[in-house]
């Protein structure tokens, strides 16, 4: 028996074996042919031919920076664009490559990119409300999605994911990442990828990936949008590249460059972060592509004129101008004064030639253009559908008191608040192109849903009625107008409907365009006005339930003590209305859990879960005051991460260890029993968390390892296990050597990060 199986493995390995060596091959002959034809097209090409594939300038439908790109059409004509952003259509995308195809010498293809972020024409949740789904299969449905509807409308380049760890929330873009966990955040990067790229940037409706915002762009000082930022490398290591890495060890195609600096470089033009450590460590084959203007905003940041940084741009690894045309303008010259060499634009120009060659836009330049294609694709009812459930999935449910939620359907609602019939902030700020009119409304949603359901309407508040913040909004195309009746009659309106209700629901939180990029706040609580109108229905003694739409964690201690039942939805797309209804009357039990920590104010800000301890920790209870605590404030977060609620409950039983100790390359075993106990089928996401009691350097108080999203019935137990190896204790040293250290770990399991039964278990090397 044991002659059998040996040579049954034997057999099995050589299969094996063989297959790999077969694939190589395979690969080798595709990159040789590749190779191959590059050195050809690139002999005929002049220098300033190659530096137009160098060239990114805007064209089209979105002003997204502060410049846009001048004669484009004669530049393609010429051959020096390499590709364009903010086109789509297969109109528009036939036309300009058309163009390239007929005028240019060399008839190179163009590329075309646009900020599909959270969905093309069916918009998604942001990408903070996705993350809160802790669903990989769902977050990279949406990107698969997403790339489908972008290619159908003839876009083969997206500028997503970003995966930025934020941990400030007056940072806007933290609504575009996946918050503050560096575990969670990899996983997410690399679903976005597969979704975008399949398995093969060849197939029909790949899209490139572009990895953002190449480095630390969320640790941006004082919340504030471009804005520098400086950390040790350490923490660099451990707690802000790893999502970076993930998202390209998944096969990115592109990384765009941050607008920060790190070490004293801006990433524009740092060297070691462009050559070193993603070229050379890390082994990315892609192109470098900068972001809007972010090549002559060098000379901001004070490196020199705009040949200067051009030069030092391309030198650090940069390969592609975006809109700046520092390169376009002034290469040739730095090339002229030796300042650069020809080989550092023959690499970039390879780069890009070769990502284009992966597309197969060399064998059809119009690949991505068919019409009828974009008719049958985009907004399907199957893609709506799926955009519903996604959204469903990624709202967190925050309070709950005595089992307000869900409402009957046939329940007398008051149905309030600016935000209750709107469409235009349902698709957030990132909707790329997605058509608010399109999208539905919370009343349409609730009349949807709940036909027998009895609502009556009233606005209660203008969404915003702070002018410098209503002239900065509507400056970037928010278009809010304020009522004409009075803050106090839109309160009363709104009293009055709430005391002829049973319940009051009431929608507040942000303008879409409060959100995002350039949106920093130093404010978190919702708007004056909001909380005057939600302080008057709370005065009526009637339940309510406080629906928020949000691109950020905010401040919520007066909601939370106040209010008996809170819903965050985000800005949940282009089903929002129908998602929130569904989770409202209890079609959909909610099982999202936060992937940022809401704090109980800013001036707690940055706060995570996953912080050092100091010398003197505060326990929380006693009032010694030699500990690092506040004197006004807990410091103990609103809602931790990884917190969300369900309308049914489950029971954690304590952690069980399967031994006490392990040495290297081996396991344990680390098993809770999870129960529903509640009324209602539900989703619960049972979350593993490790602490590295000592270090050789200081180690966070928790790190989340694993988690796994199950499924039980009401009354319905499940063991869970999570397998425990020596890859999930290592971490970056002084060294900057990845590895494990012997020592005592803890072990914490829980619905969250603050509720956990805990165990320990030993480690050697």
């Amino acid at each position: 028996m044991k002659t059998k199986t040996s040579l049954f493995f034997l057999a099995a390995l050589f299969f094996a074996n063989s297959l790999v060596a077969q694939q190589k091959k395979a690969a080798s002959a595709t990159d040789q042919k590749m190779n191959t034809f590059i050195d050809n097209l690139m002999s005929k090409m002049t220098v300033d031919e190659k530096i137009g594939q160098l060239n990114l300038p805007a064209v089209g439908f979105d002003v997204t920076g502060p410049i846009l790109s001048q004669g484009v059409n004669e530049k393609i004509e010429k051959g020096l664009v390499g590709g364009v952003f903010n086109t789509f259509t297969p109109q528009a995308v036939l036309k300009l490559q058309k163009l390239a195809m007929t005028k240019s010498r060399l008839k190179i293809p163009l590329l075309f990119g646009y900020d599909v972020v959270h969905g093309h024409k069916t918009i998604f949740p942001i990408p903070l409300g996705l993350s809160a789904s802790w669903d990989m299969d769902l977050i990279e449905k949406s990107a698969r999605i997403a790339a489908r509807e972008a290619s159908a409308d003839g876009l083969n380049w997206t500028f997503s994911p970003m995966v930025d760890i934020a941990r400030d929330p007056r940072w806007g873009r933290i609504s575009e990442g996946s918050g503050e966990d560096p575990y969670l955040g990899s996983l997410i990067g690399a679903a976005m990828v597969r979704g975008y790229q399949t398995n093969s940037l060849s197939n029909k409706d790949a899209i490139m990936a572009c990895v953002k915002h190449f480095a630390l762009y969320g640790a941006a000082e004082g919340g504030r949008d471009y804005n520098t930022t400086d950390m040790s490398l350490i923490r660099m290591y451990n707690e802000y590249l790893p999502p970076y890495k993930a998202a390209i060890d998944a096969g990115a195609e592109t990384v765009m460059v941050s607008f920060n600096d790190i070490n004293g470089t801006p990433a524009t033009a740092n060297k070691w972060l462009l050559t070193d450590l993603l070229r050379k460590d890390w082994g990315f084959k892609g192109f470098v592509v900068s972001d809007y203007t972010g090549v002559s905003e060098l000379i901001a940041h004070g490196l020199g004129d705009l040949q200067t940084v051009s030069a030092r741009s391309l030198e650090a690894g940069n390969d592609m101008d975006m809109v700046s045309e520092g390169f376009l303008t002034t290469l040739k010259q730095s090339l002229k004064e030796k300042k650069i060499t020809e080989d550092v634009i023959d690499m970039a120009c390879r780069r890009i030639l070769e990502s284009k060659y992966k597309l197969g836009l060399f064998e059809n330049p119009y690949k991505y253009v068919n019409e009828e294609l974009a008719k049958t694709e985009i907004l399907s009812v199957q893609n709506r559908l799926d955009a519903k459930n996604i959204a469903a999935a990624s709202m967190v449910l925050l309070k709950n008191n005595n089992q307000l939620l869900p409402l009957k359907k046939n329940a007398k609602i008051a149905l309030i608040g600016p935000l209750a019939d709107n469409k235009r902030d349902m698709v957030g700020n990132w909707s790329a192109a997605g058509d608010w009119k399109k999208a539905i409304s919370v009343i349409e949603g609730l009349k949807n849903v709940a036909p027998d359901m009895e609502i009556t309407y009233a606005k209660g508040a203008n969404l915003v009625d702070n002018p410098a913040i209503l002239k900065q909004i509507n400056a970037n195309g928010a278009d809010i107008t304020a009522d004409a009746k009075s803050p106090k009659q839109l309160i009363e309106e709104a009293v009055n409907a709430a005391k002829k209700a049973d319940i009051a629901v009431v929608v507040l939180g942000e303008s879409a365009i409060m959100g995002g990029e350039a949106t920093s706040r130093t404010n978190l609580d919702l708007l004056p006005n909001q909380k005057d109108l939600l302080k008057a229905l709370s005065a009526t003694g009637k339940p309510i339930v406080l629906v928020l739409m949000n691109s950020r964690p905010l401040t919520l201690e007066w909601e939370d003590a106040n209010v008996p039942a809170i819903l965050e939805t985000w800005f949940s797309g282009t089903e929002a209305g129908n998602a929130i209804a569904d989770v409202l009357v209890g079609n959909y039990n909610p099982s999202g859990k936060l992937t940022a920590t809401f704090p109980r104010n800013v001036g707690q800000i940055p706060l995570y879960y996953n912080h050092k301890s100091t010398g003197r920790p505060y326990d929380g209870v006693s009032n010694e005051k030699f500990k690092s605590r506040y004197i006004d404030s807990s410091n103990d977060p609103l809602y931790p991460f990884g917190f969300g609620l369900s309308y049914t409950s489950f029971d954690f039983s304590p952690v069980k260890l399967d031994k006490s100790t392990i040495k290297s390359g081996q396991t344990i075993q680390a098993t809770v029993t999870v129960k529903n106990n509640g009324k209602f089928d539900g989703h619960e996401v049972v979350q593993l968390y490790l602490q590295d009691i000592y270090g050789s350097v200081t180690r966070p108080v928790k790190e989340l390892k694993g988690f796994q999203k199950i499924f039980l019935k009401k009354g319905e137990s499940k063991k869970v296990t999570f397998t425990i190896d020596t890859e999930m204790l290592k971490f970056y040293n002084s060294d900057l050597k990845f590895a494990a250290e012997s020592g005592d770990f803890n072990v914490f399991i829980g619905s969250n990060s603050r509720d956990v039964s805990t165990a320990k278990f030993g480690f050697t090397l």
